[in-house]
């Protein structure tokens, strides 16, 4: 008998695995990303799995002579990404100890990412009522249809009344060798942190100790930032894990890092093979990717499930959890949801072009400039006055050789820090949160050198 040679579908497989985890996660990766796919398509027998073609059709892209799958559909495509503490000497069922959305809308090419609190009480389908995070729980230890990831699928679903199409379930382990892989992730931490009692993998402790400012992190550094919420906040916490995010696609963009990667497709994929579960198909991911290439990535949403959305509460065994405000939750997730280009202007709509109730949001601004270029403050200021944002103070900042632009809250306005960002064409890294409760306006922004200029009519 002879034996068939197995064929080489290592690389497609691992290409489809970071779309996963690099792409879909922040929506837009895959404008670099893709060209790592499309590289790996061109060798000979890597795309024996995928449509052949006799000719042109409005269904396959052609790169360098193979055929790239393209998404079909125009229904809004959401993922939910859930990350568990998975330990090499534990079996599970495991609690998720992050819950994301990420969705993407084909008409629109609109994308946002969702953070949903792990302590937020909520009814579980089935179940009664309990911890969101205890979902994955639950669906594991009864042998839910599906698992723990359906069940937290389903329970997102019927708290946050979006449709789920897919999952993506990685362990931390994933992430650490993920980020190293890519060379670490450059980091602003807005405050010092200061966490004792940061868990190790021993049920032990491991300080953590991390000065404000400037870093590189490597995998394990990068999640022990995203994940302490020592002296702070879960919604914090949240925040810091889009932040990692937004650096990761930040670095992963960078297209002279994709021969590096391509070379280590045998490895990520050994180590993906057993730290991820999805359920979506090879041919899927590859279709996304296509679609994601035409996301403006300035234009991606992100939100946070915090505070202002939810009111704290002990359960009568004591648990501190937290009860949702559903009428401002629902605002926050139709904001990151949003089907329309357009944020709304303080203190305005946007109801009629969105379909949604927006958030109103009134901040005050200051534009200082941080670089040796004359006039750049007060042309910025003039053209954020004309996308109707309340610019009352223009200067220069402390310095003059700022080399990375940083947009400071003050004060709580998430959303308009947001669109200044967007509009700058700065990364989403760029917002942090200031530390001058006290400050005249609600919103820094400080132009550094790496900041072009307003955008040219």
């Amino acid at each position: 008998m002879v034996r068939r040679k197995r064929k080489n579908t290592v690389p497609v497989l691992i290409t489809g695995m970071l779309v996963i985890i690099f792409l879909v996660i922040v929506g837009a990766i895959a404008v670099s990303a893709l060209s790592w796919v499309r590289g790996m398509l061109a060798r000979p027998g890597i795309a024996s799995g995928l449509p052949a073609s006799s000719g042109p059709s409005e269904n396959v892209k052609y790169q360098f002579g193979q055929v790239l799958p393209t998404w079909t559909g125009t229904k809004r495509v959401t993922v939910l990404l859930l990350g568990i503490d998975e330990r090499s000497q534990e079996t599970g069922p495991f609690r998720t100890d992050t819950m994301m959305l990420l969705t993407l809308d084909p008409t629109t090419k609109m994308a946002g990412v969702l953070s949903i609190p792990r302590d937020l009480w909520v009814p579980i389908p089935g179940y009664g009522e309990g911890r969101i995070n205890t979902a994955h729980f639950l669906g594991d230890l009864y042998k839910h249809t599906g698992g723990g990831p359906m069940l937290a699928r389903e329970t997102v679903e019927y708290n946050l009344g979006v449709p789920i199409d897919f999952h993506v379930r990685l362990n931390f382990q994933a992430f650490v060798s993920l980020v190293n892989m890519i060379g670490g992730v450059d980091i602003y931490v807005e405050k010092e942190i200061y966490d004792p009692t940061y868990p190790d993998y021993a049920y032990g402790y491991d300080p953590l100790y991390i000065e404000a400012g400037w870093h590189h992190f490597d995998g394990e550094m990068a999640l022990k930032y995203a994940r302490t919420r020592h002296s702070s906040s879960d919604f914090d916490r949240a925040r810091r894990q889009q932040q990692v995010m937004s650096a990761i696609l930040e670095k992963v963009t960078n297209i002279g890092l994709l021969p590096d990667l391509a070379k280590k497709a045998p490895e990520i994929y050994k180590m993906l093979e057993a730290s991820v579960q999805t359920d979506m198909a090879l041919d899927q991911m590859l279709a996304l990717a296509n679609l994601a290439t035409e996301v403006d990535r300035s234009t991606i949403r992100y939100g946070v499930i915090d505070q202002t959305c939810t009111q704290q509460w002990v359960t009568a065994d004591g648990a501190q959890v937290l009860i949702p405000l559903r009428d401002r939750m629902r605002e926050v997730r139709d904001y990151v949801f949003a089907a329309d280009v357009l944020t709304p202007a303080p203190g305005q709509g946007n109801t009629a072009q969105s379909g949604i109730t927006p958030t109103p949001e009134v901040a005050t601004i200051s534009v200082l400039n941080g670089t040796a270029r004359a006039g750049l403050a007060g042309m910025t200021s003039d053209y954020l006055k004309a996308q109707g944002l309340d610019v009352t103070a223009v200067g220069n900042a402390d310095r003059q050789d700022y080399a990375q632009s940083v947009v400071v809250m003050n004060r709580d306005k998430q959303f308009t820090a947001a669109r200044i960002a967007s509009l700058l064409h700065l990364p989403a890294t760029a917002v942090v949160r200031g530390t001058d409760s006290g400050a005249a306006q609600d919103i820094t922004v400080i132009l550094g050198n790496d900041y072009a200029g307003p955008p040219q009519d």
